[in-house]
């Protein structure tokens, strides 16, 4: 039986991935509301094809419960924040984890620790735990590294079919844990150490991040000099050998907006393109926020009331706002002062921001200038409705005559 600890958004997928695949799981969270409401028979977030898998790992027996489970396999997927001064992780989750995990596993189990953590927090944080509790690490317990490789919007699909890396002490725990992955895994899995593997996850990202940050400081540039960033990429584009990305209002979710800076973190005289880049991205909220104050002057919007803010998520049609730039926005706002900008997404239910709308009807009543900051498909389809309106598009979704772009 595999133990999954933490039913977030990385832990619940794989939990029902594997079951769904006819592994015995029980997943396992100390929310106890959140528990609650998985075995009542719902899901605890959107996501597409989430629901369908629920029902087929709910067929095939997973169970859901605050209390960690006395087997030989254990999957740890808990947050890892980072540290807003040091820019360092925060392993206090997996440790915390791994620390209940010892409390009751059986003499020669396996703790796989998902979680996106930077190189050698293993060594640093978790075998030092371990070996305190007298327990003899490749004896008494196994570690492995297995770094989650989805993303929201699109979860199931790359759970089966991404390549997966295994991080192992030895090849022999190594191929044990890779044969569980490939119970549903159809992509490569590559068997390595610890070590390579927690620096493979967190370069994936950071590379992702560092041409994310070459597209917003482009976008600077462009609208410092009047010239149309768009264009501009879709040209370059043409060349055989350049991938620009497009620009946008910042840098959200758990993975491209943190993992980079475990590496400044950890190495801050040898990253400096990586730290700036991501300074450039975390720049960006407040970049849109001035396009926002200039528009308004332009045309003569005195009161910021009439100002909205499409989208609170940090990526389109889904219903994940961690790290949002519309709420790091709305924090660069309050560091203003003024009263925050008026809030509509058609993702997110409950009420998190001051001043949210859940009808789009509504909030389009209410404001003269829309600001899309997130792309989703409603904003897509429905571009008559903005017709009258002044529209800030970070997004470059909206092809209306005369709408501003970032």
């Amino acid at each position: 039986m595999i133990n999954v600890i933490g039913l977030g958004y990385i832990g619940l997928p794989t939990a029902l991935m594997m079951a769904s695949h006819g592994v015995e799981v029980t997943g396992t969270d100390y929310n106890k509301k959140l528990v609650d409401t998985l075995n009542s028979g719902k899901t605890t977030f959107e996501e597409k094809g989430l629901d369908e898998l629920f029902v087929k790992a709910v067929k095939a027996g997973i169970r859901f419960t605050t209390e960690y489970q006395v087997t030989d396999t254990y999957i740890v997927s808990v947050p890892t924040p980072y540290d807003k001064f040091s820019k360092k992780v925060d392993a206090c989750y997996v440790v915390a984890a791994v620390k209940s995990i010892m409390e009751v596993c059986p003499k020669g189990a396996t703790i796989v620790i998902e979680s996106t953590v930077s190189p050698g927090t293993i060594d640093k944080y978790v075998r030092p735990e371990i070996k305190a509790k007298g327990f003899t690490i490749g004896e008494d317990i196994n570690l492995v590294h297995a770094p989650e490789r989805i993303i929201p919007g699109n979860m199931v699909y790359e759970l089966l079919h991404n390549n997966r890396t295994i991080g192992a002490d030895s090849d022999e725990i190594g191929e044990k844990i890779k044969k569980l992955y490939a119970s549903f895994c159809q992509g490569e899995i590559v068997v390595t150490d610890i070590k390579t593997a927690e620096m493979t996850k967190v370069i994936e990202n950071t590379f992702r991040a560092v041409n994310i940050a070459f597209a917003n400081e482009l976008a600077k540039i462009c609208r410092h000099d009047g010239m149309d960033v768009y264009k501009i990429i879709e040209i370059c584009n043409m060349h055989p050998r350049v991938n620009i990305l497009n620009p946008g209002p910042g840098v959200g979710g758990h993975c491209i907006s943190v993992d980079p800076w475990f590496l400044v973190g950890d190495y801050p005289s040898l990253t400096r393109v990586i730290g700036e880049s991501m300074k450039v991205n975390d720049s960006m909220p407040e970049f849109v926020l001035e396009r926002i104050y200039n528009i308004m002057q332009e045309k003569g919007i005195t009161d910021i009331s009439r100002v909205g803010l499409y989208g609170l998520t940090y990526k389109e049609n889904v219903d994940d706002f961690r790290e949002s730039p519309t709420l790091q926005l709305l924090e660069c706002q309050q560091r203003h002062l003024g009263e925050p900008l008026k809030v509509y997404d058609p993702f997110i239910k409950q009420d998190i921001v001051k001043n949210q709308y859940h009808d789009f009807n509504n909030f389009l009543n209410d404001i003269d200038l829309i600001v899309i900051m997130v792309g989703h498909n409603e904003i897509k389809e429905n571009t008559d409705k903005l017709i009258g309106k002044i529209i800030l598009d970070t997004r470059n979704v909206c092809k209306l005559p005369s709408v501003y772009k970032i």
